[in-house]
């Protein structure tokens, strides 16, 4: 006999068709025996996003926001986190109801800067092992910590933007420490820059905004590197940046670049980084990782395992996916 369904939960947006968030909330509601959930996905534009809320009944407990509904959302519900407050971008809406109300209170989040932080921690945890090698192989000193902080490079500047760069306020780069340089690389720069807004939120970090012709040579400069410009937006870029490092393979060495892109696996930018010998984080990371913190959210009176029991399986369901 089928389970009966007693909690809703889904991603909205448009397009949709192609969204993973289901593979990824299904896969942690059967590691986490929660077999009355069930996660969708609908398709919905900012008009229609008012029809939508509005036709919820009391069995729906969490909405996943994406493109174009992260700011259209925010008029709907409460910000309640730092994030999804400063940023006035929401990717997150928890449900609550009550017996009085016939619409729901809604409590907004922004798991995103947290998606992104994570992607970066894993690989650095990763990669320490290969760290090690690269300084013995190539001759680096065992301590290549900076007084002066490290580099960060953002590519593209829309919402996504907005959350890697609140990430960069927040991580700490392996040998170089705590983000101290930001520059933004972006098609049309902004005159009022929301991104400079952010990263003054971090005190002593320098921010600068340059036009995308000049992306390539910033990225030789950087320590981490976001890429935030969509489907193929970066491959020029990447084409570019293997004309640089063809004479010397290690002008990367070290670098960590996350292109949030996840399609096509890997991007040609992550295939150009790697074979400058940087690492490269594809963006099923990010996704993986903001996931995991929405069903944290959303499940929050279910949850009775620790966060590492249905990560590994919302990693295995991601990558079957893919």
């Amino acid at each position: 006999m089928p389970n009966i369904i007693k909690h809703h939960c889904a991603v909205l947006g448009k397009p949709i068709a192609h969204s993973l968030s289901p593979v990824l909330h299904n896969a942690a509601y059967g590691t986490l025996g929660l077999d009355d959930w069930e996660y969708t996905r609908a398709e919905v534009d900012e008009g229609g996003l008012d029809a939508f809320l509005s036709g919820l009944d009391p069995s729906w407990a969490g909405l996943s926001i994406t493109m174009p509904l992260k700011r259209s959302i925010q008029p709907y519900g409460m910000p309640s986190d730092y994030w999804s407050k400063v940023l006035n971008v929401a990717n997150t809406a928890v449900l609550s109801w009550y017996k009085a109300k016939t619409q729901p209170y809604i409590a907004l989040y922004n798991t995103d800067v947290e998606g992104i932080e994570q992607a970066f921690d894993h690989c650095w945890q990763s990669n320490r092992l290969n760290r090690t090698a690269q300084r013995e192989k190539y001759a680096l000193p065992a301590d290549c910590s900076r007084e002066n902080g490290a580099k960060a490079v953002i590519l593209g500047n829309g919402n996504t933007a907005l959350a890697a760069v609140a990430a960069c306020t927040e991580i700490s780069v392996p040998d170089a420490g705590s983000v101290t340089q930001l520059t933004v690389c972006a098609r049309r720069p902004h005159e009022k820059d929301p991104l400079q807004q952010i990263a003054k939120l971090q005190a002593g970090l320098t921010y600068r905004q340059v036009g995308l012709a000049r992306a390539a040579e910033e990225l030789l400069e950087a320590d981490i590197v976001v890429n935030t410009i969509p489907s193929h937006g970066a491959d020029v870029i990447a084409e570019q940046l293997t004309e640089l490092t063809t004479q010397t393979r290690q002008l990367l060495l070290g670098k960590t670049l996350l292109d949030v892109v996840y399609d096509p696996r890997p991007t040609t930018l992550m295939q150009a980084w790697r074979a400058g010998s940087g690492i490269a984080i594809g963006g099923e990371e990010m996704l993986l990782y903001q996931a995991i913190a929405q069903v944290r959210l959303m499940t929050v009176g279910e949850l009775k395992i620790k966060k590492t029991d249905f990560e590994q399986a919302m990693r295995s369901a991601l990558q079957e996916a893919l």
